[in-house]
C-alpha cells in the first residue's frame, strides 16, 4: 500500500515518510542519549520513557506516582527497571486495574493499567499491593490490597523481578510458600543458569514469517504434486509433507482437540478451531486436520514427536497452561516446543510424559495463574514457574514411584490414536514381540480420573498437602480449585458437584494409603 502510495504520488506518501523519521530519530535519542538507559530496550512506548525521565527527575528523597499501563511492572522490557525499582525496596505502592469500561469508557474493557508509586532513594518494608482492582475503594479491601516484601518479589521472579498478580491475600501465601519449596524450572538470578531440568525451548515456525513454506492441502495436490501416505503426510517428488500443528489444535494431553477451518470472510481471524466430536475422539483412526502442511529444513523437526504447550492464553481462560505431546516436531509459533534432551538431539519419551503431567497440573496452573498479564504464556514466565525436578520423582507410593504413576497416567491420556504409536513403543507399550499396543480406548470417564489422580500426586509432590496437616492441606486444595470458576460451574452443571476437585482429594488419600491403584467411585 505504501509504494502504491508512492508511485501515485499521493500526498500522504510525504506524511508517511516524516512520521517514519521522526519515529526512527525518537528513538535513536531514546537509545544513545543515555537519558533512558533501563526502558529504552524491545519496542519502545513512550509512556515507559516518562517513567524513567520521572525517575531521574526527582530528587533523590522524592516520590513518584504516575497512571500507566500495566506492563511498567510486568512486561520483560520494562523488566531492568521494575526489578531495580522492586526489590531494591523503593516500591511504594503498585495498585493494578482492570477498566471493564468502569474508568475510560472508550477504551477496551480488558485493558489495564496501574498506579504505580516510588522513590529513587528511599526505602520501604514493603509495597502495599493490588491486582485486578475494578474500583478505587477496593484497595481498602485488606484481602485484596496487602504487602509485598522485595524478597517476595525477587523469590516469585527471581529472572525478571516483575510483578506477580495476586488477586488476594492467600493467593501470595499459598504461591509464596510453594517457591520456598520448590525450583524454578530455569534460574537466571545467579552468575549462571540453574536449570531444574535441561530444557530448550523453540518457536520452531513462525506462523507469518516462514509463510512461504506452508502448504494448503490444495496446494500440496496441485501445485506440489503430492499424495497422502497416511498419518496425515504427504509424499512429493521433493519429499516428504508433515502437518503443521497450531495452538488451537491442542487441548491438555490431547493433539487431535480440534481441527482448523478457515473462513475466508473473516478477515481479521479466518482460522479457527472445530472442536473434535465424540465420536471423532473415540476413532482411534481420526485425525484433525490443520491448516498447512510443511517440509521441514533438514535438521528442524525431524522428531516422530514433541511437547508443545498453548501460548495464547489468559489468565481468565478454562486453563491458563495447556500441553499436549504432538506426533510432529512441526509446529507454529504458537505451540511452542520444550525439549528436554538438548544435548542428545532425540527426545525421551519418558521425561517429555513427566513433564507434561508436571505443566498440566492443577496446582502448577494455579502459580501460572499468578504471572500472566496478557494474552501469552512467555517463556521468561514459564522458566521462573516453579516444577517438580527429576530427583522427586523417586517417592514412593506403595509399591510405585512417583515417576512410574506419571507416566502410566500420560502414555494413556495421549496415546489414544495411531498417530502416536512411535511415542507409545518408545514408552515400552509392546507385546511380547516388540510390537506396539493398540492405542488406548479414548473414555471421558477414565481421564477424569486419570487426571484427578495426577492432580492429587502433585499436589503432594509440590507439599500443598501435607501428611502431617491434612486438614489445612485440603481446605488449600479446595481453594485452589475455586480459582478455576468456569471448570466448577461446567462440573456442577454437569454432575451436580465439583467432580474434579472431589476425585483429587479421594486419590490423595488412595497414595498416602499407599494404594496408587485404588478404585475410587464418584
Amino acid at each position: 500500500m505504501i509504494k502504491a502510495l508512492d508511485t501515485a504520488g499521493d500526498p500522504l506518501f510525504a506524511d508517511y515518510e516524516t512520521a517514519d523519521r521522526r519515529a526512527a530519530d525518537t528513538l535513536r535519542i531514546a537509545r544513545k542519549s543515555g537519558h533512558y538507559p533501563l526502558l529504552s530496550r524491545g519496542d519502545i512506548n513512550l509512556y515507559s520513557l516518562f517513567v524513567e525521565r520521572a525517575h531521574a527527575l526527582v530528587r533523590p528523597g522524592g516520590m513518584v506516582g504516575l497512571l500507566t499501563p500495566s506492563g511498567i511492572a510486568s512486561d520483560l522490557s520494562a523488566s531492568e527497571f521494575f526489578r531495580k525499582v522492586a526489590t531494591g525496596s523503593h516500591l511504594k505502592a503498585l495498585y493494578d486495574f482492570e477498566n471493564k469500561k468502569v474508568f475510560f469508557p472508550d477504551v477496551h474493557a480488558s485493558f489495564k493499567f496501574s498506579v504505580i508509586v516510588f522513590s529513587p532513594a528511599r526505602t520501604f518494608p514493603a509495597a502495599n499491593c493490588a491486582f485486578y482492582l475494578h474500583a478505587v475503594d477496593e484497595r481498602k479491601n485488606t484481602d485484596q490490597a496487602f504487602p509485598i516484601t522485595a524478597a517476595d518479589f525477587g523469590r516469585v521472579n527471581p529472572n525478571t523481578g516483575t510483578a506477580p498478580i495476586f488477586r488476594t491475600r492467600r493467593d501470595m501465601a499459598l504461591t509464596t510458600a510453594i517457591y520456598d519449596r520448590l525450583p524454578v524450572l530455569v534460574d537466571r538470578s545467579g552468575p549462571a543458569p540453574v536449570a531444574a531440568w535441561p530444557v530448550k525451548y523453540a518457536t520452531m515456525f513462525h506462523m507469518t514469517n516462514d509463510s512461504h513454506l506452508f502448504r494448503t492441502k490444495v496446494e500440496l495436490e496441485e501445485a506440489e504434486g503430492a499424495w497422502p501416505i497416511g498419518g496425515n503426510r504427504w509424499q512429493s517428488k521433493a519429499g516428504e509433507w508433515v502437518q503443521l500443528y497450531e495452538g488451537k489444535m491442542v487441548q491438555a494431553f490431547d493433539h487431535r482437540a480440534a481441527s482448523v477451518v478457515v473462513n475466508p470472510e473473516n478477515l481479521n481471524r479466518p482460522a479457527q478451531p472445530l472442536a473434535a466430536s465424540p465420536a471423532q475422539s473415540s476413532d482411534a483412526a481420526w485425525l484433525a486436520d490443520p491448516q498447512f502442511w510443511i517440509q521441514p529444513p533438514p535438521g528442524l523437526a525431524r522428531h516422530p514427536y514433541a511437547l508443545g504447550f498453548k501460548d495464547v492464553t489468559a489468565p481468565t481462560n478454562v486453563r491458563t497452561m495447556i500441553a499436549a505431546i504432538t506426533p510432529s516436531g512441526a509446529a507454529g509459533n504458537t505451540l511452542p516446543l520444550i525439549d528436554l534432551t538438548p544435548d542428545i538431539g532425540t527426545p525421551d519419551p519418558a521425561k517429555l510424559a513427566l513433564f507434561a503431567g508436571n505443566l498440566n497440573a492443577t496446582v502448577y496452573d494455579f502459580v501460572a495463574r499468578q504471572k500472566v498479564q496478557g494474552q501469552h504464556l512467555n517463556w521468561f514466565i514459564v522458566e521462573q514457574l516453579p516444577v517438580i525436578p527429576p530427583v522427586a520423582y523417586t517417592r514412593l507410593f506403595g509399591a510405585k514411584s512417583a515417576a512410574e504413576i506419571v507416566k502410566a497416567a500420560v502414555l494413556e491420556l495421549t496415546y489414544t490414536a495411531h498417530d502416536m504409536a512411535p511415542f507409545a513403543r518408545d514408552m515400552g507399550h509392546v507385546d511380547a514381540a516388540g510390537e506396539v499396543l493398540p492405542p488406548f480406548v479414548w473414555d471421558d470417564e477414565r481421564r477424569l480420573h486419570l487426571r484427578a489422580k495426577l492432580d492429587a500426586l502433585y499436589f503432594i509432590l509440590y507439599g500443598v498437602y501435607d501428611p502431617a496437616d491434612p486438614a489445612a492441606g485440603r481446605d488449600d486444595i479446595r481453594y485452589i480449585y475455586s480459582t478455576f470458576p468456569i471448570v466448577e460451574r461446567q462440573e456442577t452443571a454437569a454432575y451436580g458437584f465439583y467432580r474434579s476437585r472431589d476425585l483429587a482429594l479421594a486419590y490423595i488419600n488412595t497414595l498416602v494409603a499407599g494404594q496408587p491403584d485404588a478404585a475410587v467411585a464418584g
